[in-house]
């Protein structure tokens, strides 16, 4: 079991990348903030980050907050990251996920034993940028290796690396996993042996690894290295049109 003071880090995380005040709540529920520099979504979009089965929901302007605040007293927590039952109830324009939010504790660390070995390297290292340019611009950008702050961890095969693995520094000592394996070489593993590594060297630096997943492989090497998953963030672009009539006010 995850122990309170992950779930108490990772809610720290993403009240303070709502650049507003909010908290979350204490029982299942929804808080909706008006945060135009919100951290949690792209410019001039409402996120929405559960975590622990409860909401904090980030909106760029007074109609929108007004619609989202509708949104909470019908959907549960859940619910709002899940994009179908949004845009059930919400002008829905734009999408972006949803993906889940897992956590580890130290205790609950999986790593890789007797396998081959992991080379950490810089983040220029020249295999690195080819592995990159191999899996595509799509991979390459969901994988976010190319922003990693830490030294990457890297699986090469004949002098090629076909697998790699790091971290982004976040607010409150949070380290952001990336992980990226070549097209050819999925399915035997190798994201985990890599994700370790990576992990490893995050929990020696006293940070809490954060694995966020927007496919189901990716959650399935999570669990293996023993991250829980403990929530859930969605980004979406609403019709502020159709929200100001719904909301009862005047279009400016």
């Amino acid at each position: 079991m995850t122990s309170e003071p992950v779930l108490d880090r990772a809610r720290g995380l993403w009240t303070e990348l709502a650049a507003a005040t909010v908290e979350f709540p204490a029982t299942e529920g929804a808080n909706v903030v008006v945060s135009p520099g919100s951290r949690l979504c792209p410019p001039l979009w409402t996120g929405i980050v559960v975590v622990g089965g409860a909401a904090v929901v980030t909106v760029p302007s007074r109609r929108a907050a007004a619609l989202m605040a509708g949104a909470g007293g019908t959907l549960s927590p859940e619910e709002l990251v899940n994009a179908d039952r949004l845009r059930a109830v919400l002008p829905v324009l734009d999408v972006l996920g949803p993906a889940s939010l897992c956590y580890l504790d130290r205790a609950d660390f999986l790593p890789v034993r007797g396998v081959a070995a992991v080379e950490e390297v810089g983040y220029g290292h020249n295999g690195l940028s080819a592995l990159l340019a191999g899996a595509g611009e799509e991979d390459a950008d969901e994988s976010g290796l190319a922003d990693i702050t830490s030294p990457a961890f890297v699986l090469s095969e004949k002098g090629d690396a076909i697998a790699a693995a790091g971290y982004q520094t976040w607010p409150r000592s949070v380290a952001h996993l990336s992980v990226l394996v070549a097209p050819g070489r999925r399915g035997r593993g190798l994201a985990r042996v890599v994700g370790a590594a990576a992990v490893a060297h995050a929990l020696a630096g006293g940070l809490l690894p954060q694995w966020r997943a927007r496919v189901c492989p990716s959650r399935r090497v999570a669990v293996a290295l023993g991250f829980q998953e403990l929530g859930g963030q969605l980004s979406v672009r609403l019709d502020e049109t159709v929200s100001a009539v719904l909301a009862g006010e005047t279009a400016v």
